[in-house]
């Protein structure tokens, strides 16, 4: 039996919401890695940053590794089968893309398919360069690349960073949309919490976005050798 509109956005929002919970985790994580540049223990084997990894590793996150790329799926597939289905119920793109300009017609509200393409491109080329060199080495009964070494050879030229904030704005224009809509379809966006849920968005977008080019811009510094780390 076909699944309903209603019913297709809610899964859609429920994985949404699931990827956003992961965000955080994944931010504090790599954030371990500016408190190490504060307390002089970036680089060293004690590091806040080498424990959140050594986390990571454990069995039990490596375990829920196939339920998050599950949950990327399931997002991406539900996310282009109701794109399409708004396509066509409004005549076509060039019709899709001139409706409503209120808060529902926001450019990331009509761009969020192409922002999740550029979002799920770039987190190949993240996967590539962190999640290979760590996790899957680790599965793979191989000794994992020290985290530190891995963020300051990923990050020391200045166009890695770049490509690594672009990659970090456009995830940001997804969830400026992407998470008042999921609030939306499970019905917490009312009269009461609608303006609560922008600001409380906006507040978390400012927080993911900032928060990991604060990371690539301190690991670039680092391997720079413009900040000393307290093992110099």
């Amino acid at each position: 039996m076909a699944l309903s509109s209603i019913t297709k956005k809610l899964i859609m929002s429920i994985s949404g919401l699931f990827l956003i919970i992961f965000l955080l985790l994944h931010l504090t994580i790599n954030a371990f890695s500016l408190i190490d540049t504060i307390n002089g223990t970036y680089g060293a084997a004690d590091g806040l940053f080498a424990k959140g990894c050594e986390f990571m590793a454990l069995p039990i996150v490596t375990i829920m590794v196939p339920v998050l790329a599950l949950g990327f799926l399931v997002h991406i597939v539900y996310a282009c089968i109701l794109t399409a289905g708004n396509i066509k119920a409004r005549g076509g793109v060039s019709r899709y893309a001139s409706g409503s300009k209120g808060k529902a017609e926001s450019w990331a509200s009509k761009n969020m398919l192409v922002l999740g393409i550029v979002v799920l491109g770039l987190l190949a080329f993240h996967l590539n360069h962190f999640w290979a060199e760590m996790q899957l080495k680790e599965f793979m009964g191989e000794h994992a690349t020290d985290p530190y070494l891995l963020l300051n050879e990923t990050f020391k030229n200045w166009w890695m960073v770049l490509i690594y904030i672009v990659w970090f704005v456009a995830l940001g224009y997804h969830l400026t949309h992407g998470f008042w809509s999921a609030f939306q379809t499970i019905g917490m966006s009312n009269q009461i919490w609608e303006k609560r849920l922008y600001i409380i968005g906006y507040v978390f977008v400012a927080v993911i976005v900032l928060g990991f080019c604060a990371v690539a811009v301190n690991a670039f510094a680092q391997a720079n050798g413009l900040i000393c780390c307290g093992c110099c």
